[in-house]
């Protein structure tokens, strides 16, 4: 079986689905893995590594695609792309298939089936596969890493003979991977950090972490499914920025996650919290790609509002390319041997994994989230 890797083609992506230590590996299995020219330089893998590994590095992004069983990427392909994809082979790659329906048809009109990476079931036997957790983990660091690199003062508590130098406060929204390796990593910065989140039973999480839980009294219009928080009232959000409120005030920095799969991400800081805000205080606002949470947040784009710093920068794990191409690549090379072998994949219809990520096989979109069919 020929894996193909072509080089990311979206704005400011500086990862690679396959690293050269999982190419080697793979050969070993008895795969074929072709690299396209340049693929893994932002992420500080020369193809002479690739090489070495046992992959073959090929110049013509259209040999490449024509020649592929199985194309491994992180972001997927253009539909002029999918195009040159041979009838029957298969995509592997974050598709965020429920909110991109010109690419589901892409792949239907080309013949092929289709992965997204974003749709793996969180269960235990999948936590080797599930990539959202491994570049979400990133990405809590970094966003810290990005506001301390920002903001005009220390994190920590100092004591100088000329005075000491109160702590910082960092107030984050939302206490899944993201948010958990945020309050980790300001923590460890010395800060003081306060934490938000719509499921109660975060609180034990984040006061481990050494986090203060801001306690919002829930409601049964909250569904949580796979982890997800899948919806809440307008009414709870409003109940929720009200109590919030006077703590984003009183901070040095807030970093928002809170994100809901296949939707726009909820509002939770309003333009009133942010003029509330002291002078140079910092915002990331790490759900920007899907609409943000954070009023006047712009995507790519750090802004200055109120006196406010925001930024909204959207896809903080690529800023970190080498662990974030490692991790992925294990995920997706982990998610490949249970679907497959080096001859053939297994097409075990009714198996979890199998069943919750596939999002097009052979040509017919077979996931609830995009067949109307199934959904009925």
């Amino acid at each position: 079986m020929k894996l193909a890797v072509p080089k990311e083609t979206r704005f400011k992506e500086n990862r690679v689905a396959l690293s050269p230590d999982v190419v080697k590996d793979l050969v070993k299995k008895g795969f074929e893995v072709l690299i396209e020219t340049g693929a893994g330089l932002n992420s500080f893998f020369e193809d002479a590594a690739y090489s070495t590994a046992g992959g073959q590095i090929i110049s013509d992004k259209n040999a490449l695609y024509a020649a592929a069983d199985v194309v491994m990427k992180v972001n997927a392909p253009a539909a002029d792309e999918i195009a040159k994809m041979k009838k029957e082979a298969i995509l592997i790659s974050f598709m965020w298939a429920a909110t991109s329906p010109e690419l589901v048809d892409a792949c239907c009109k080309a013949g092929i089936s289709a992965f997204s990476m974003d749709a793996v079931p969180r269960i235990s036997r999948a936590q080797k596969m599930d990539a959202l957790s491994s570049q979400a983990n990133l990405g809590g660091y970094k966003a810290v890493l990005l506001a301390a690199n920002t903001i005009g003062k220390l994190l920590p508590m100092m004591t100088t003979a000329a005075g000491t130098i109160r702590p910082s406060k960092v107030v984050i929204f939302g206490a899944g991977v993201a948010g958990l390796q945020a309050i980790a990593t300001a923590k460890r910065l010395g800060a003081v950090v306060e934490v938000t989140d719509i499921r109660p039973e975060t609180k034990e999480q984040v006061e481990s972490l050494g986090g203060k839980f801001i306690v919002v009294k829930g409601d049964t219009s909250i569904k949580i499914e796979g982890g997800y928080v899948k919806g809440v009232s307008e009414e709870f959000l409003k109940m929720q920025q009200e109590l919030v409120a006077k703590h984003v005030k009183e901070a040095d920095i807030v970093i928002t996650t809170a994100l809901i799969p296949g939707k726009k991400a909820p509002l939770l800081v309003t333009e009133e919290m942010v003029k509330s805000m002291r002078f140079g205080s910092v915002i990331v606002d790490m759900a920007v790609e899907q609409g943000g949470n954070v009023v006047g947040s712009e995507l790519n784009k750090t802004v200055q509002k109120h006196g406010v710093t925001i930024i909204g920068e959207g896809n903080i794990p690529s800023l970190l390319p080498m662990n974030a191409s490692d991790l992925y690549a294990k995920n997706i090379q982990t998610i490949l041997l249970h679907l497959a072998d080096k001859d053939a994949f297994k097409w075990e219809m009714d198996e979890e994994i199998t069943k919750g990520s596939l999002i097009v096989h052979k040509g017919n979109a077979v996931h609830p989230s995009v067949n109307k069919t199934v959904n009925a």
